[in-house]
This record gives structure tokens, sequence and C-alpha cells, in this order.
């Protein structure tokens, strides 16, 4: 039943449609309905359930009324939306005797005075007025009550097209093939493609069996179907859109600290130079908090980042600066590789380092990078307790924080740097190559404390305190304000873990010390433990040395009362660090200018001056070499920890042969990673 002008109720009395059966309304009781159905059974039903059912209906009466679709309307052409008008102000003043608009007091005409004309009487003389039948009326007025001004709409102006209009669906499918397979090859223009999608059509079907369209319909048709796929335009935003996935992106979340941590590689848009003064491009792998936008880790490294580079960010997230050894001595300007003016009081410095938060990840996200998934890293992840999740494959929005993180940096800090290269070569300066000032130690310090100093103290756009959503908290505060929300705070590594994190090795302690791949190292301190067993008997005595392999200048021992750092014998000769594949690759320049590679000292004569020929132009193979090496060891970063293997008794080292084969090490082989960066 209906109460006033078009506006259906309901009323005690009535029968609806209701749950497949057929119910009268009993009573009305707030937002109560009482029911009986047809054999007499009672139930109470809440109105808003009784209405939101699919099939409730009120019997007898005319279906609800449609709300117009006011957007479609703003679509039509102009003399459709009038013609509508038009016919609306008729339907009104059949309706109601008035015109839309009317004046008040105005008296409707006699023949469409609802006190004195039936409906029906109203719709004949309106048919005669307009000179169409009483049929067309009627059809008229009832879309009208049904879906309002929409109903009166001349609908061959509503209907849609296909955008590829009447072309053939071979033709089409064809014109589908042929822009799915530019996604991934370099950019062609239109002309090219309509060869193609001719040759495919003819290959498959025979010639002249598919019509072909006009060359000006051809580009139209290829212009519509190409819609959105950049077919023609960018290569990269082409592969880019073609790798979104399907569904919706939804963004990552995090409610406590390292609950997630997003890990990933990318070189950075600037050029450094190396020490062998060749410019390169550097990697940077990070380490960044979901809750928190922390960097938690950050790591350079030349040319290409390594599994020992991803592992070592475990433990710089896990041992907390001022815990780690040699901190303080690192800081002092003195030792810095950095110019003076460049640094931060070093007390702030310290301040700062030791403030920023330590995040004990939970998850570690992580793409198929060989760097990732290899056995060091994996290993590393699950000695430490951290659960190891793959991102799908050429699917970046899983781990879109830390990409986003990458172009921030590249933004706030990387373009501000001499030979900034810019994000393509559309954007790259003329011979950047020659403005680069920077090596990667010191840009390596100079983004750790950018790091410490901006990222950490600046608002991030993502973090928000919900108590004042309106403003934007920094990494550090909103650090703070989960640790109080959680209640907990994660207890990190000592600084001794931070040494079991090195490879192993285990070795006797001769009258001349520890021996490794004929090198040797001795102190004082070792003078106990001499030709003494070091009561491992599953390592028939044998002594547990824990090595960097980019920093070979120095091992630590593990005894009863601590850790002893031993130094190499020959290091004053030297006097800098070198990596494990610096040492084997002057092993073979001594055997070359022969001599005897198992002479250590004859040896580390030739590794010094390999080390210090960069100034008067060394060959390529060796600036390479000779740059990787004064880089890893100058940031003096550790390696994952590996799976401890045994070895055998100190090995003989006959001079007679150029090389040795040396056991592996189970996670860390040095001389696949020297084959590998040569």
């Amino acid at each position: 039943m209906t109460a006033g002008r078009g506006k259906p109720v309901l009323r005690p009395g009535d029968w609806i449609t209701y749950d497949g059966g057929e119910f009268q309304v009993v009573a009305l009781a707030g937002t109560s309905v009482r029911l009986r159905s047809q054999s007499g059974a009672e139930s109470a039903v809440l109105a808003s359930y009784l209405m939101a059912v699919p099939d409730f209906a009120v019997t007898g009466t005319e279906p609800l009324p449609a709300l117009e679709p006011f957007g479609l309307l703003a679509t039509l052409p102009q003399q459709v939306r009038a013609a509508a008008a038009e016919w609306e102000r008729h339907m009104v003043e059949v309706e109601t005797g008035l015109p839309p608009g009317a004046e008040p007091g105005t008296q409707p005409r006699p023949e469409y005075d609802p006190a004195s004309c039936s409906l029906m009487e109203r719709m004949t003389t309106k048919a005669s007025e307009l000179g169409v039948s009483v049929r067309t009326v009627q059809s008229r007025r009832s879309r009208y009550v049904q879906q309002g001004v929409w109903g009166l709409v001349d609908q061959r102006a509503t209907r849609t097209w296909e955008a590829t209009g009447r072309a053939d669906a071979r033709l089409v499918a064809a014109i589908r093939e042929a822009l799915e397979a530019e996604t991934y090859v370099s950019t062609g223009t239109r002309s090219r493609l309509i060869r193609r999608v001719v040759r495919m059509v003819e290959a498959t079907h025979g010639e002249g069996v598919v019509p072909l369209p006009s060359k000006r319909t051809f580009y139209k048709l290829i212009e519509a179907l190409s819609a959105g796929k950049h077919s023609f335009g960018s290569a990269v935003t082409r592969r880019q859109t073609a790798n979104r996935p399907e569904g919706p992106f939804t963004p990552t979340f995090a409610d406590r600290p390292g609950e997630q941590v997003q890990i990933d590689s990318t070189p950075l848009d600037v050029m450094v130079v190396l020490d062998s003064g060749l410019t390169v491009r550097a990697d940077l792998t990070i380490a960044v908090d979901v809750a928190t936008r922390t960097i938690c880790a950050a790591v350079l490294r030349p040319v290409g980042t390594k599994a020992v580079d991803a592992s070592l960010l475990l433990a710089r997230m896990l041992v907390p600066e001022p815990m780690r050894p040699g901190w303080a001595a690192a800081l002092r300007m003195a030792a810095s590789r950095m110019p003076h003016r460049r640094l931060l009081d070093v007390d702030t410095r310290m301040e700062q380092a030791a403030a920023k938060p330590v995040i004990v990840p939970d998850t570690v996200v992580i793409d198929g990078g060989k760097v990732f998934i290899s056995d060091t890293f994996l290993r590393a992840c699950d000695r430490l307790g951290v659960s190891v999740q793959r991102s799908r494959p050429r699917t970046p929005t899983d781990k879109a924080i830390v990409e986003a993180t990458f172009s921030a940096i590249n933004t706030l800090f990387v373009q501000h740097l001499p030979a900034y290269t810019g994000r393509e070569v559309s954007r790259r300066g003329e011979r950047v190559e020659d403005r680069a000032v920077w090596t990667v130690p010191g840009l390596q310090d100079l983004l750790d404390e950018w790091v410490l100093a901006g990222w950490q103290a600046r608002p991030h756009d993502a973090l928000r305190d919900p108590f004042r959503p309106k403003k934007a908290m920094s990494p550090n505060d909103k650090y703070a304000s989960l640790v109080a929300a959680c209640g907990y705070l994660p207890l990190v590594l000592r600084g001794e873990d931070y040494l079991e994190l090195l490879p192993v090795t285990w070795r006797v302690i001769n009258d001349y010390g520890v021996r490794i791949n004929y090198r040797t190292y001795d102190s004082a301190e070792l003078g106990p433990l001499r030709r003494q067993h070091s009561g491992h008997a599953a390592k028939r005595g044998l002594w547990e040395v824990h090595y960097d392999p980019y920093d070979l200048s120095q091992v630590f021992v593990r005894t009863q009362q601590g850790w002893i750092t031993v130094p190499w014998v020959h290091l004053p000769l030297v006097n800098a660090p070198f990596a494990d594949f610096t040492w084997q690759h002057a092993r073979r320049l001594a055997a070359g200018a022969g001599l005897d590679d198992t002479n250590e000292a004859a040896v580390a004569r030739v590794l010094d001056e390999l080390l210090t020929r960069a100034e008067h132009g060394p060959d390529t193979r060796s600036a390479k070499v000779i740059g990787r090496t004064r880089t890893a060891a100058a940031v003096h970063t550790p390696a994952a920890a590996p799976e401890i293997e045994c070895q055998t008794e100190p090995e003989p080292e006959p001079k007679a042969q150029p090389s040795v084969a040396v056991a592996g090490f189970g996670v860390f082989d040095a001389h696949a990673e020297a084959e590998r960066w040569l």
C-alpha cells in the first residue's frame, strides 16, 4: 500500500513475500514486524532484516521505485535530455494535473483535474494532445514511475559499443597477441605492428580469408586495443605495467617493530671511485622495517652485492653499534676516511647512533635474487630464528615499502651528490664519471650519517599517530610509540655474537702460530696455547678460528677465557687490509713472475705492490681486484655465520705445487668467490 504521492509503506494486514513464502503482517512494534504464515504460525522479524531479504515484496503493490542514474544522464546528448525533460513535464501533468513548476494556487486544466477525471481519461487526453497512441503514454508513465527521467530517455542513445566495432574477431585476436608480444621487446611503430598482424593472420587462416580494414581503420583499432598498455611508449613503463598483479593492491601493515622487515638490493644512481681510479656504480642493500620505516641496515658494495653482504645486514640489525667491536675507535676523526669538516661532531654522532632503534626481525621478505636465496643468507636467518618469506616472481608490490625507500634515498640523498646519474639515461648529464669524487667507504660513512641524522628524524607521510592523524611521525618517534603499545623490548645480540657471524675454520696453534692458506698469524697471547690440545675431541684438538673474508689481516681464536685477536705476521709489510680473493690473485701474479707462490713473504711483497699499483695506472683486471679489496676491507664488515665443519690437521704446504685446493668452509668458498669477482 502507499501513503501520499508515490510513497510505499507497510501496514498491518498487508501480505508480503518473504524467505520463499507468503506472510501477513499482524502487528508493528517498534523495529519489529510480527508475521503470520498461511499455516497460522507466527514469528517476529526485525524490519531492517525483513526488508533486506532479496525476495521481499508487498503483494498487490507496484515494485519500489529505483533512483535515477544521474551520472549516466549527464553523458547523454543535449537533445536527448531535452526530449526526456519534455516527456517528464507531460507525465507530471498526467499524474498530478499540474505541470512541474506551477505557481501556488494554479488550478489544473479541466481535462487533467484528478478530482473530475480518472487516470485513464487523463492519459487519453494527453495522447490526443501529443498525437500518439494511448499505449505509448501508458508505457512512458509506467517507465517513469519505476525509473524516473531515465525511463523517458530514448534508449537508442544509451547503447554501448565494443571498442573494436565490427572488426573481424580473428583480426582482433591477432592484434591482441601481437600487442602482448610487444611487452618485452624494444618499442616500435604502429606500422610495424600492422605488418606483423597481417603476417600472423595470413599464416594462420590463409591469405585473403580474413577481411582487413583500411589503414585508417587499422590505426583506430590498434589505438583502442592498446589503451593503457604503453605499447608505443616507454619500454620500462610497458614492462612495469605488465608486471602489475591482477588483483587489487593491498598495502602491507605491521603492528610492532620487527614484525616484517623487507630486504632488497639496487644500484644507486651515483658514480663512485674505486681506489684503482675506476668509476663504477655502487650497489646498495638495505633492510627496512615496515612498522616504523626504520632503515635497519644499509651496506654499499661496488659492482655487485654478494651473499656475504646480505648476511651482514642481519649482523648490523641485531648488534647495536655501541656493542660492536671497535665501534668507538671507528668514530674517531683521525681514523675516519671522510674529510673532517664533513663529519658530525663525534659526540653527536655517537649519541644518534646509540639512539637508533635496533630492530629484531620476526620475518624478512626477500625476492628471488641469488644474494638472498644462497645458503649463506638462509643459514644465518635460521641460526638467528628469523623466518624468511619470498615474494612472488616479478611482483615488486610484494615488497613495495623497500622499493619506495630506494626511491626516497635517491631523491633525498643521492641526487645531492656529485656524479649523480639520474634514474635513466635520458636524465643523465654529460661526462658524469668525471665528477665522481666519493669512494665507496666514504659514501658508506656519509650514508650512515644521513640515515642517523636525516632519515630517522625526518617525519614520514606513512607514519601517523591514531590520535593525531594529521601529524606525520619520524621513524624514531614511531618506534617509541609502538614499543610503548607493545609493552616489551626485544633483546639484541651481544658484542661477542658479532664475531660468531664470521666464517670458521679449525687449526693447530704451532710454534709459529696459526697457518691458513699459506698465511701465518701469530701474537704473544698464543704463547700458552702452542702445541696444546683445544679440548675438542671431535675436532682432534684443533682450535676454533674465525676470520673475515674481506679482511684477512687478522683472525680471531676462541679460548676458554674468550677471544684472542691474532694479526698476520707480514701485515707491516703490506700495511693495508686485504680480502681472500685478493690474496689468491697475488699468488697467481707471483707464480706468473716465477716466484714461489707458497712463500708468504714473497707473496706479501707482490700483494703490497698490487695494492699500491693503482696510482701508477694498473691493468684493468688488477685495478678491479684492488678497488674491490680496498672497498670491502675499508668498511670492516663481517660475513654470515657458517655451518661449522671440521678440517684436517694443519695442511702440509709443498713448495712444488703452484696452488693447492682448500677445503670448503661449508658456507663461504673463497676460491669460488674470487673466480666470480674476476
